[in-house]
C-alpha cells in the first residue's frame, strides 16, 4: 500500500510539473500571476542586501551610523544598499523605486540590470530615472513580445497613437507633435503593413487630414480610402500631389504670419511659431502624409522621369524640413532607403528624427535606419527573426532606442474602424480633386 501511495504521490507530483511547464509556455501571464510573482518577490526580499553588495551597488554607512552600531551592538559594521520602496506587482512583472546613496547615479544600477535579471528569475530588468537621487527598477515577468497585448491604460492623446508594445510592457507612442517626421524600414513579411496598419486606425479616429502615395497600385492604402483625403497610386499623380502640400504649407505659413503682424515677404525660415499658436477656431486640421515604398518615387528609366523624380524628391524634402511648424508630418515606409536611391535621399533621411526597422536583409539597410542612433542598435535589428513579424526596433536621433512589436490587427476590422471615422474627415478644398 505504502509503494502504490507512494507511485501516486510521484504521478501527481509529475502532472504539476508538467501542468506548471505548459502554462508557462501557453498562457505566460497566467504563469507569471500564479506562481512567477510570489516566487520572484520571495527571491527579491530574501536576497536584496546580498544582491546588491554583489553588484558593487552598496556603499558604506554614513559614519554616525557605524559609530551608533558599535556603540550599541558588537555587529560588523556591513556596506548597506540603496534605500528600497514599496514592492508593486503589475500583470507583467513588478516595480520598485531606488533612492540612491550619495556617489551613486542611475547608469550603476543600469550597468548591473542583467546581473539583477539572473538574481531575482526574472525576464528582464530595466532602469527609468525618475528624480535626482531616485530610479524605478521594472522587472518583467515573461516575454511580452511573443504574444502582444496592450496596456488596458494608455495615456494617448491628440496625435499620440499607441501603436506598439515596447520590451518593457510599456506602450510605444507614434507622438507626432514630438517626433514630426518618421522613416520605418523592413523587409517583405516584417510586418512593416500592420505598423502602417495600425498607426492608420489610430489617427483615423482624431480629427487630423490623411494622406497616402503608394505607388504599387494603392494595394497597401486602398482599403483605408474611406477616411483619405488623398491617394496617389503611381509616381504621375504624386507629382501632382506634392506641390499641393508644399502649396497648402505655405498657404499656413501666410495664416501664422498674417495672424502675427509678420510682413508678407518675410522668408519662412524666420518663422519661428507654428500652427499650434494660433486660436483653435482659425487652426488648420494637421496632415500626415503616409508614403509606402518610397524607393518607388526615386526610380527612373527615362531623363524626363529623372527631372520629374528630382522635383518630388525637392518637395518632399522641403516638407520635412518647414512641414512640421505648419502642422504637416510625413511617415516614410521602405524596404531600403540610402545614397543609392539617387540625389536628395540621405538628405531627406536626415530630416526623419523617428526611426524604426524592422527585419532587414543586410546589415547596411539596418544601418541605414538605426546608425546614426546607437551602435548597438543595427545590431539588434539584425537580430530579429522571420518567424517573428512585427518585431522592430525604434528609435530616434536623441540616442534612445528599444525593441517594440505590433499589435495584430486584421485588414478586414483596419477598413471597418476607417469606414465608422469617415465623417470625420477635415475638408480641405485644395486635396478635394485627389479624394479616393
Amino acid at each position: 500500500m505504502t509503494t502504490l501511495v507512494t507511485v501516486s504521490e510521484l504521478g501527481g507530483s509529475l502532472a504539476a510539473i508538467g501542468g506548471a511547464a505548459y502554462v508557462r509556455h501557453a498562457h505566460p501571464a497566467a504563469y507569471w500571476s500564479t506562481v512567477g510573482l510570489p516566487v520572484s518577490v520571495a527571491r527579491l526580499v530574501a536576497s536584496y542586501s546580498s544582491t546588491m553588495d554583489a553588484c558593487g551597488l552598496t556603499v558604506e554607512p554614513p559614519r554616525w551610523r557605524a559609530l551608533a552600531i558599535k556603540a550599541t551592538t558588537r555587529r560588523e559594521v556591513r556596506p548597506v544598499p540603496p534605500r528600497r520602496g514599496l514592492i508593486r506587482p503589475t500583470a507583467t512583472g513588478l516595480r520598485i523605486r531606488l533612492r540612491l546613496a550619495p556617489g551613486q547615479e542611475p547608469s550603476d544600477v543600469a550597468a548591473s540590470a542583467e546581473r539583477l535579471r539572473h538574481a531575482w528569475g526574472v525576464h528582464a530588468v530595466y532602469v527609468r530615472d525618475i528624480k535626482p537621487g531616485v530610479v524605478e527598477l521594472r522587472l518583467v515577468g515573461f516575454d511580452v513580445l511573443r504574444k502582444v497585448r496592450m496596456p488596458r491604460r494608455i495615456d494617448g492623446g491628440f496625435l499620440r497613437v499607441p501603436v506598439a508594445l515596447r520590451e518593457d510592457a510599456t506602450a510605444f507612442l507614434r507622438d507626432y507633435r514630438a517626433v514630426p517626421h518618421e522613416l520605418v524600414l523592413g523587409a517583405t513579411l516584417s510586418g512593416k503593413s500592420m505598423f502602417l496598419r495600425n498607426l492608420l486606425t489610430g489617427l483615423a479616429a482624431q480629427p487630423v487630414v490623411l494622406a497616402g502615395i503608394d505607388c504599387k497600385r494603392g494595394v497597401e492604402l486602398a482599403p483605408f480610402a474611406s477616411r483619405l483625403s488623398a491617394l496617389a497610386t503611381d509616381p504621375k499623380q504624386a507629382a501632382d500631389l506634392l506641390p499641393v502640400l508644399v502649396k497648402e504649407m505655405e498657404d499656413r505659413y501666410d495664416l501664422i504670419k498674417a495672424r502675427q503682424g509678420i510682413a508678407p515677404g518675410t522668408p519662412d525660415e524666420l518663422i519661428t511659431s507654428d500652427v499650434w499658436g494660433l486660436p483653435e477656431s482659425e487652426r488648420p486640421a494637421p496632415i500626415v502624409l503616409f508614403i509606402d515604398e518610397v524607393a518607388e518615387l526615386f526610380l527612373v528609366a527615362t531623363r524626363k522621369e529623372e527631372e520629374r523624380r528630382d522635383e518630388m524628391v525637392t518637395q518632399l524634402i522641403r516638407l520635412a524640413q518647414l512641414g512640421r511648424a505648419a502642422g504637416i508630418y510625413l511617415e516614410v515606409c521602405g524596404q531600403r532607403f540610402g545614397a543609392e536611391l539617387g540625389k536628395g535621399a540621405t538628405m531627406l533621411r536626415a530630416q526623419l528624427s523617428g526611426r524604426v526597422c524592422h527585419r532587414v536583409n543586410d546589415e547596411a539597410s539596418a544601418k541605414m535606419a538605426l546608425g546614426d542612433i546607437a551602435p548597438e542598435a543595427p545590431l539588434a535589428a539584425c537580430a530579429i527573426a522571420a518567424e517573428s513579424p512585427g518585431l522592430a526596433v525604434a528609435g530616434d536621433t536623441s540616442g534612445g532606442w528599444s525593441r517594440i512589436r505590433t499589435p495584430y490587427l486584421s485588414l478586414a476590422d483596419a477598413a471597418a474602424a476607417c469606414r465608422k471615422s469617415a465623417h470625420l474627415v477635415p475638408d480641405v478644398p485644395a486635396l478635394t480633386s485627389f479624394r479616393p
